[in-house]
């Protein structure tokens, strides 16, 4: 077995929204992923607790990352590595990498977590792997011990944290939670791909959905369906119980615009579910996903279907893009 720090809240509970269940004439459930810690919750967590684990058997004093401007995976990476005494740096996604980072969101969690925050611009984070090799070769020099983490902590060693997740809830349905029966299909936002690979994976070994739908926020349905495969196959290098997946379906339905911006539509089913529920969804990952699964509905693809939602979190994030919601609110 993979070393795994014990950073999170576990297990995070299964709940059933009644009202909202009954307005979508769904069979719902909610794996409230968005409980895993405090500041750092979320789905990255998961994911940290085998990577950070990783780095500091190397014996690591830094740890390399990168994302978004409002990343939630370098927000968890920030403030999990102020908690084991790691420096953490960041490189961050922007238009205008000349600003400063913005003082809201996880930007802010970021700065008060200590971390080294470098922004980059697009044109750059696509060179990303090589940019974080460069700065961990520097700091290599100057006498340091970088780790570096991929984007959203998805690589094979990541996904172990979903894999340990569908554990959790194979678990929790022979206690009878959640009605003790395996569910039809589990639905997630997919950003970077680890948890798909993960949920997929370990959905299958632990027999707890025939189905996961990853419902894209950024990219296409091609693009990340080579990188889940490339997760996957890592993470079956790492633990030899990892056989064949559940059918993942890589759905880019709902990715909307572009990555970080939802539409008015998207931003209503976020208020609707806030009130139906008091579930808090945001703009970036779950709001969308959700709304995939609202589309589903609606179509009827989910009827007479157990549906299992995986909240990833993202709070920080909608409350960076409060002023979006002034056309709902």
């Amino acid at each position: 077995m993979r070393k795994r720090l014990a950073l999170s809240h576990l297990p995070t509970p299964i709940q059933r929204p009644r009202r909202l269940a009954d307005a979508l004439g769904v069979d719902l459930y909610v794996k409230r992923d968005d409980m895993t810690a405090g500041a750092e919750a979320g789905n990255k967590i998961r994911k940290l607790e085998y990577l950070l684990a990783a780095a500091r058997e190397e014996g690591a004093d830094c740890v390399l990352t990168c994302g978004g401007l409002q990343s939630n995976h370098a927000r968890a990476t920030a403030l999990l590595c102020a908690s084991l005494g790691l420096r953490a740096v960041l490189f961050l996604r922007t238009a205008d990498p000349s600003a400063a980072a913005p003082l809201e969101g996880n930007a802010l969690l970021d700065r008060l977590a200590g971390a080294e925050i470098r922004l980059i611009s697009p044109e750059a984070y696509l060179d990303r792997e090589a940019v974080m090799a460069e700065a961990a070769a520097e700091i290599r020099a100057a006498g340091g011990r970088p780790y570096v983490i991929p984007e959203g902590g998805s690589n094979g060693l990541g996904a172990l944290g979903y894999v340990r997740a569908m554990e959790e809830i194979r678990k929790q349905l022979d206690l009878g939670i959640a009605g003790g029966k395996p569910f039809d299909v589990i639905v997630h936002a997919c950003g970077s791909g680890g948890t798909a690979a993960g949920t997929a994976l370990g959905a299958s070994l632990h027999q707890v959905a025939g189905e996961v739908r990853a419902m894209a926020v950024c990219e296409d349905r091609a693009t990340f369906a080579r990188v889940v495969l490339a997760i996957m196959d890592h993470a079956r290098s790492l633990d030899a119980r990892l056989g064949a997946p559940a059918h993942l379906v890589i759905d880019d339905s709902a990715k909307g615009p572009a990555y970080a911006v939802s539409t008015p539509e998207q931003r209503a089913r976020i208020l609707k579910v806030a009130r139906l529920s008091g579930l808090i969804l945001d703009p970036v990952y779950t709001g969308k996903a959700f709304s995939g699964l609202w589309d589903m509905a609606e179509r009827g693809e989910l009827s007479g279907k157990r549906v299992l939602f995986l909240h990833t979190g993202g709070l920080p994030g909608l409350l960076a893009q409060g002023t979006s919601f002034a056309d709902v609110l």
